[in-house]
């Protein structure tokens, strides 16, 4: 189909690997961005099934022959039009673009390609939707309403591990992985501290409250009184939520008992995910006046401008209480204005 004869790949820039495999190059880029990026196993599979799709379109379904050197931005744009007419969405496709900028750019600092065709690919912009957010109020009922101490029977260790889940996630607005991925020593109630592992490895510290502080001890104390759960204080690689049977927890688990809690609980939102809880951390500490810094270093953004989306949301907030109550933002007969 487009790249068929079989050449080194990079004659001309003397590469480190001078008749590497196109799919080998691949590979490369990807422990680049997992050893020396740090990046995540999602966002890393989420790469590597971006550049090996394209590779098997550009070759008719035999990778081993492209030849990386020979690639135009023309190529590139054939794979993006038949992508999007396949029903891909606009934030997909500007994601699948992104894995070739990133691959091409690697080949050009790694490798001498001389240029990056990936670069000239112009998509249009896609708007950003404002988060999904739930009032604190329906956070408030369910956690009451899940409470162990006031369950009737008594709860057991699942329901105990369940509401926990609810409680870190909305609590400290860590991420879905985040929260998979706590170990047992990463939660000092003593102190009231909990250690993340975010984003390429980097470490937070994240103050947690009384409250919180005693549902991670009534679930331990759960967890600990049994020989299936039980966690030894020496096995400093514990994680602290686990399944019934001591395994760890993982992501699709948390996204069910997230669901499940917050329908039974009815909230009614467009989504029901983890994320959704870390959205509501965000949007309520924002709402209750605490510095967007403060929010940015909680949620572990890298950047502000990934904090300042939930500013949006607080504002549109403020607008819609402004205009059902300010009697100048009422039209006549006390509908709503603009």
């Amino acid at each position: 189909m487009l790249y068929s004869k079989k050449v080194p790949i990079f004659a001309s820039a003397q590469p480190s690997y001078p008749t590497a495999e196109p799919m080998n190059l691949i590979e490369e880029f990807l422990q680049y961005l997992r050893l020396e990026l740090n990046y995540s196993k999602l966002t890393v599979d989420a790469y590597g099934t971006d550049l090996r799709a394209w590779a098997d379109f550009a070759t008719g379904g035999n990778p081993s022959s492209l030849i990386v050197t020979d690639v135009t931005t023309s190529d590139l744009r054939r794979w993006i039009g038949t992508i999007a007419r396949q029903g891909c969405s606009p934030r997909t496709v500007r994601r699948k673009a992104s894995s070739l900028r990133a691959f091409f750019r690697f080949l050009m600092r790694r490798h001498g390609l001389p240029a990056n065709p990936a670069s000239a690919l112009t998509l249009a912009k896609t708007p950003k939707d404002l988060p999904v957010y739930i009032r604190p109020e329906d956070t408030g009922r369910i956690l009451e309403k899940n409470d162990p101490e006031t369950a009737t029977p008594p709860a057991g260790f699942t329901d105990t591990r369940d509401r926990l889940i609810i409680d870190i996630l909305y609590s400290t607005g860590i991420r879905c992985s985040e929260l998979v991925g706590l170990l047992d020593i990463d939660a000092d109630t003593r102190k009231g501290e909990l250690k993340v592992l975010g984003k390429r490895n980097k470490e937070r510290i994240i103050p947690i409250g009384p409250e919180l502080m005693q549902s991670i001890d009534d679930y331990r104390r759960i967890r600990d009184a049994s020989p299936s759960t039980a966690i030894s204080p020496a096995d400093r690689t514990a994680p602290l939520l686990v399944r019934a049977d001591g395994r760890p927890l993982y992501r699709r688990l948390v996204y069910n008992v997230v669901h499940r809690t917050l329908a039974e609980g009815g909230v009614h939102a467009a989504r029901l995910s983890p994320h959704v809880l870390r959205h509501s951390f965000a949007t309520d500490m924002l709402n209750a006046g605490a510095p967007i810094s403060s929010v940015q270093q909680l949620l572990g953004h890298a950047s502000l401008a990934s904090t300042q989306i939930y500013t949006h949301v607080t504002y549109s907030e403020l607008k819609h209480n402004y205009q059902l109550a300010h009697p100048r933002a009422l039209k006549k007969g006390g509908k709503n204005g603009n």
